[in-house]
């Protein structure tokens, strides 16, 4: 354990987030939370100034914000700090590392993982490692940037149904969930049912993640029409869909996580 508290800034667009992530860590006794801040523009700024830069032992970063990604506001610090990634996604931490980052958090944060990420950075301030060259991590930085930004210009609206020799495309935003029954994938809607020609797994890549989620491997649930949710045994959650069947589906322990994620709850 280092002799002195680590001197941390947290940034995150969602406040709730922002909120939970600096209670943990206050609880933790560890750390001194410099700043936080919602707004990236804002605390690229207070990064870039001669009174902040490198004078934090790390960078709590959200990698998804709407205005600007993680990923582009490092590309604009002129230095670059340690930095601990927090994502909502499975898909993002894997991209985090090649950023050479201390650790990664998946939302919502747990303690647990909070404080394998705090023993990382107590060993580095401990020990510091030289950083990668500044060219290679710009370059990465840059790459992983340019990739979620198409990513969130590119997801599709709508899906296609085949029916014979006839086609029909059905509105995203109008599908309730994607399931998967005797080896055929279903978008349900409110006018019925229809045959996908996508596996969920393939749905689960090629749609918004931040609207479409995996809540059991046989289920893509599309978040906006989720009305309740229900604690239920085995750690798993019932939840009812605004429909008017008011279906209820059951998720999978290993899949509320990603779902608290999406919901914010």
């Amino acid at each position: 354990m280092t002799d002195h508290k680590l001197r941390v800034m947290l940034i995150d667009d969602e406040a709730l987030a922002l909120k939970r992530l600096a209670r943990l860590l206050t609880e933790t006794g560890r750390v001194e939370i410099a700043g936080q801040e919602t707004d990236p523009e804002t605390a690229l700024a207070l990064l870039s100034s001669a009174e902040w830069r490198g004078r934090i032992d790390a960078l709590f970063l959200d990698i998804q914000m709407p205005a600007l990604n993680g990923f582009e506001l490092l590309t604009r610090l002129d230095w670059q700090p340690p930095v601990i990634f927090t994502t909502a996604y499975d898909r993002y931490a894997l991209r985090a590392f090649e950023v050479n980052s201390i650790d990664y958090l998946l939302k919502p944060v747990e303690q647990a993982q909070l404080d394998r990420a705090l023993n990382k950075l107590e060993r580095l301030v401990a020990a510091p490692v030289a950083p990668a060259a500044p060219h290679d991590f710009r370059n990465i930085v840059a790459e992983l940037a340019e990739t979620m930004k198409s990513q969130r210009q590119s997801w599709p609206t709508r899906v296609a149904s085949r029916i014979g020799e006839r086609v029909r495309f059905i509105e995203l935003s109008q599908v309730t969930y994607f399931f998967a029954h005797d080896k055929l994938t279903y978008a349900a809607t409110a006018e019925g049912k229809y045959v996908i020609d996508r596996t969920i797994a393939e749905l689960e890549s090629e749609l918004d993640p931040q609207k479409f989620v995996r809540i059991h491997r046989a289920i893509l649930l599309n978040a906006d029409f989720v009305e309740e949710a229900h604690a239920w045994f085995g750690g798993r959650l019932v939840i009812r869909l605004r429909d008017a069947a008011r279906t209820e589906l059951t998720v999978a322990r290993d899949r509320v996580r990603a779902l608290k994620a999406i919901l914010r709850f």
